[in-house]
């Protein structure tokens, strides 16, 4: 493993894994309770676009921008659990990959090839432009610098080892 790497919030304490992994199901139960009961309101028709698929990973990696924001920049902590819980439990469990590609291959094999394509690649760009959006956004609603100019503090990503988004440090 790389040294560099730093998996966990700065200053956060490390909690027993019994209480990660329970706070992680009930915040996936959640989110993946809420993920199908818009897939009921919003069901796809034969050979359409997966709307309800699609804005629920927008939607859920914005959430995810403005989450570790609020927890891990700019010098704020979180209870350790808060992370688990909404960014892998409930966030994790909204948003929903294999879904997508389910759903790449059912417009495929009914034909519906450039659909299948604006899917695949709106919901990438859709998704980590909602990340970045809602992070960039965040930081501007507290008054902080935004991430990636070039400041003089680590070259053109600025922020250097501040354990913004990528988790790398120093």
């Amino acid at each position: 493993m790389d040294p560099d790497v730093d998996l966990h919030v700065p200053a956060q304490r490390a909690e027993p894994q019994g209480r990660v992994l329970a706070v992680v199901a009930a915040g996936g139960a959640l989110g993946a309770v809420a993920r199908y009961a818009l897939s009921l309101l919003w069901p796809v028709v034969p050979g359409g676009f997966p709307w309800a698929t699609f804005w629920t990973n927008v939607v859920g990696c914005a959430l995810i921008g403005v989450l570790m924001v609020l927890v891990s920049e700019g010098g704020r902590t979180a209870h350790p659990l808060v992370r688990p819980f909404l960014g892998t439990g409930v966030l994790g469990g909204f948003t929903t990959f294999s879904t997508y590609a389910l759903d790449f291959a059912r417009l495929l094999d009914e034909g519906a090839a450039g659909t299948a394509l604006a899917y695949a690649g709106g919901t990438v760009v859709g998704a980590l432009g909602a990340v970045w959006a809602a992070a960039l956004l965040t930081r501007r609603a507290l008054g902080e610098p935004a991430v990636g100019g070039r400041d003089g503090r680590g070259g053109p990503g600025g922020r250097r080892g501040r354990g913004g988004l990528s988790g790398r440090s120093g």
